[in-house]
């Protein structure tokens, strides 16, 4: 089980804002366990934070911004690409205005900031969203699309596509985070000539030059109106007549605005709250559907707060039936537990397998078999015992004993022909031989049954 991460230490990074033009302060500090990403405008009276969620999503014009109670913050997306991708879970940001620095248009500051401070591993356990079937959002309007399909790991593949003489169609992908610090950080963002002015009279890109963005001019205008918008923005008069990438830096890779849509994504995705473990397909990919799409992920983890193990009936147990009776004393009919399919140092997957022959439907009920919820907690609570037992050097001297239970809930029945999928993990420490573990059991991806439970372990 991978822990949740934070900062070893704080860093600040100082710069323009793309929209407002003002000079802005960023500070990135390590947080607690569970914390998240959140946001504290250190420029506003009460210094209000913001937790960077799909859930407080405004506006995304030109960029990701967030709001709560009336205060904002604007341009996250690249900080939080950054943060996403190099694995923390929690950070608090402080900024001291109305959005982050753009710095170069890139998360390639933060990457470099972060590395050069550290990653610090926590205590609790990193709490991914494992992707079990495809997912699917389409914006018929654009003809933008997110599809998320199961894989092993978080990979994005992205497809952009503009009627542009020079930006036309590109392809990127990123099939290991661990390579986003070479393969997608320094990607800077991108607009084309005719966007300029539009967005300076909706009051926006105030910060925006050569520096900060690829400018991208395909469509040929006057030379008096080139040198207009040119004035406007600050940045030299260049020939009306040719046409290409204007920006004062060359590109990085041949592909870099595809390589940039990558870098959105990811930072739209942060804010759905926990990392995802599956592919990303986007085709015409931009903050709006990312977010729309961040906000139905948000959606879909509230209905799937708990999930269940993966279990596959074709890979070897990691203990089966012998060795789980080499550890537990309980025999015929009271050994509840099948196989241990997955062991860590502070959790278990346990397998039961429901069968119309068990003794107890005889009585529960004779015309309507349903498996005791007592006996479903019993199985919870042998599976956490082999978690126990297992540790110890010499098992069969010990037993384990119910000290409490609390908690307890059942969600679904459990009858013949159903598979209980058990996942027990430890609470806290075990102390002074007495352990309190929470267990859940699943029927498929359906929640049967959920206990919080404290037992002592005693040498015979």
């Amino acid at each position: 089980m991978l822990k949740q991460q934070t900062l070893k230490g704080s860093f600040s990074l100082n710069g323009k804002g793309l929209h407002t033009g003002m000079n802005l302060t960023v500070t990135f500090n390590p947080a607690p366990d569970n914390h998240g990403y959140k946001i504290q405008r250190i420029d506003v009276e009460g210094h209000p934070i913001l937790d960077a969620v799909a859930e407080n999503l405004v506006d995304t014009t030109r960029g990701t911004d967030i709001e709560k109670n009336g205060v904002r913050v604007s341009t996250i997306e690249h900080a939080m690409a950054a943060l996403y991708a190099s694995g923390i879970d929690n950070c608090l940001i402080q900024v001291n205005g109305p959005e982050f620095p753009i710095l170069d248009g890139s998360a390639k500051y933060y990457i470099e900031n972060i590395q050069r401070i550290g990653i610090q591993e926590q205590t609790a356990v990193k709490d991914y969203y494992i992707i079990k079937s495809k997912i699917e959002f389409r914006d018929e309007k654009t003809g933008s699309s997110i599809i998320v399909l199961p894989d092993d790991s978080f990979s994005i593949n992205a497809l952009i596509s503009y009627e542009s003489s020079i930006l036309s169609n590109q392809y990127a992908t990123l099939e290991d985070m661990k390579k986003f610090d070479t393969e997608v950080a320094a990607a800077r963002t991108f607009v084309f000539v005719r966007e300029i002015e539009p967005l300076l009279n909706a009051g926006l890109i105030k910060g925006g030059d050569l520096d900060n963005a690829i400018v991208i001019y395909e469509r040929e205008m006057s030379q008096e109106k080139y040198d207009k918008l040119a004035d406007v923005m600050g940045v030299p008069h260049k020939d009306a007549k040719q046409l290409g990438y204007i920006n004062n830096k060359p590109l990085v890779w041949d592909n870099e605005p595809a390589r940039h849509k990558l870098l959105d994504i990811i930072g739209d995705m942060a804010l759905i709250g926990k990392p995802i473990i599956g592919r990303i397909i986007a085709t015409r990919p931009g903050h709006t559907i990312n977010n729309k799409f961040a906000r139905r992920m948000r959606k879909e983890i509230r209905l799937h707060e708990i999930q269940a193990p993966i279990y596959n009936c074709n890979e070897a147990p990691v203990m089966d039936v012998n060795r789980i009776r080499q550890l537990l004393p309980h025999r015929y009919p009271f050994q509840l537990v099948d196989k241990i399919i997955a062991i860590g140092a502070n959790y278990i997957v346990g397998v039961k397998n429901v069968t119309t022959d068990e003794h107890f439907f005889q009585g529960h009920f004779p015309n309507e078999p349903v498996m005791p919820g007592v006996l479903q907690i019993e199985a919870m609570a042998q599976v956490g015992g082999l978690l126990i037992l297992n540790s110890l050097d010499e098992p069969e001297k010990y037993s384990t004993y119910f000290l409490k239970i609390d908690d307890v809930k059942f969600r679904n029945k459990v009858v013949p022909g159903d598979t209980l999928v058990f996942r027990v993990e430890l609470v806290q420490p075990i102390r002074h031989n007495i352990s309190t573990m929470r267990g859940y059991g699943f029927i498929g991806e359906k929640l049967a049954c959920e206990a919080t439970f404290t037992a002592q372990i005693t040498k015979k």
